[in-house]
């Protein structure tokens, strides 16, 4: 890809799940420096260990809190990747204005170090919790959305192009379910679940990184883009796991499934996006596409359509088959 060959690239949260599956991937675009810009020193070890046949990899040790290491961090840098921020929705409620400085200030500081440094595109990764957000998380994220979108039009003379991704949960990351499941099922022989029939748009690491690259290359400026995620009922993932791992580990006994009820901000089911967003988005056979409130009238999108003037909120009889997300899951080796 032509895009990312020779280009300076800051990856913010580089040293999480998403994180480590981007540089994986821009590194095969022969880029001329990758800079991982993480506050986790141990991960960035790790990293340095894995990929110690680069020499065009720069290691540095910061937040997105403080702006004045951000602004020095961009120098020279051409794309920037914003996907650090606070993820765990109870650890947000119960500090939630810790998430603010991190999601919200966090963000507003990359997009103002952005633009000093003359970088010349900024993608900020979100979540499908930013919809109509029931929880402190969605609404740092819709918050940090629109702020994206909102430098666009902010910028004056600057040059830098500014998008947002959503994503919904990305299988295997840091902090998700199925490393948990797996902990779970290994030591204890039980899992506990929120709810049998609560259901997620989910998607695979590599999923989530296409969209991220391609939206990457699309964006005229401001828009959000939004894949479109296949809907998991998360008893079928239980069950998955449990099979997989019974058969990798030898357990003959029962593995028990336990509900423990919805954490605090939590929700039954997810959505893409709003009836009123929905009403001026663009659809691909692989996305939604969000324009700016302001100044996106003249977007236009190959293969694109007006997206379907309705929308509805996901059933059990939408979820993927239990095949399906069995092979998902093998095929990303995402129960090792």
């Amino acid at each position: 890809m032509l895009f990312y060959k020779n280009k300076a690239i800051l990856i913010t949260g580089a040293t999480g799940t998403i994180g480590q599956h981007l540089v994986k991937e821009i590194l095969e675009h022969s880029p001329r420096v990758v800079r991982i810009f993480s506050r986790d020193e141990h991960k960035q070890f790790e990293m340095q260990q894995r990929y110690q046949q680069f020499n065009n990899i720069r290691y540095l040790i910061g937040d997105v809190r403080d702006e004045k290491r951000l602004l020095r961090a961009m120098e020279g840098i051409d794309y920037v990747f914003h996907l650090a921020a606070m993820k765990h929705v109870p650890a947000c409620e119960y500090n939630p204005f810790e998430a603010v400085k991190t999601n919200v200030i966090g963000t507003q500081n990359v997009i103002q170090s952005a633009i000093t440094a003359g970088v010349k595109r900024v993608l900020f990764t979100s979540t499908d919790k930013a919809i109509a957000p029931s929880n402190t998380y969605g609404a740092t994220k819709l918050t940090a959305e629109r702020l994206v979108s909102a430098a666009q039009y902010q910028k004056g003379p600057k040059q830098t192009v500014f998008c947002s991704v959503r994503f919904g949960n990305v299988m295997g990351s840091r902090g998700s379910v199925i490393p948990l499941f797996k902990k779970q099922i290994i030591e204890n022989r039980r899992v506990t679940v929120t709810h049998n029939e609560m259901l997620r748009y989910m998607m695979t690491p590599s999923q989530a990184i296409t969209l991220m690259l391609k939206a990457n290359q699309m964006a005229y400026g401001g828009e959000v883009f939004v894949l479109k995620m296949p809907v998991i009922k998360l008893n079928d993932l239980v069950e998955v796991i449990i099979e997989e791992l019974s058969k990798k580990y030898i357990i003959r006994e029962k593995v028990k499934i336990e509900e423990i009820g919805l954490r605090p901000g939590e929700k039954m089911f997810e959505e893409l996006m709003t009836i009123d967003e929905l009403r001026v988005a663009f659809e691909t056979s692989e996305m939604y596409i969000l324009p700016p409130s302001f100044g996106g009238t003249n977007m236009k999108y190959d293969n694109s359509k007006p997206a379907e003037q309705t929308i509805k909120k996901p059933t059990l009889y939408d979820a993927i088959d239990k095949e399906t997300l069995r092979s998902w899951l093998l095929e990303e080796n995402l129960l090792l």
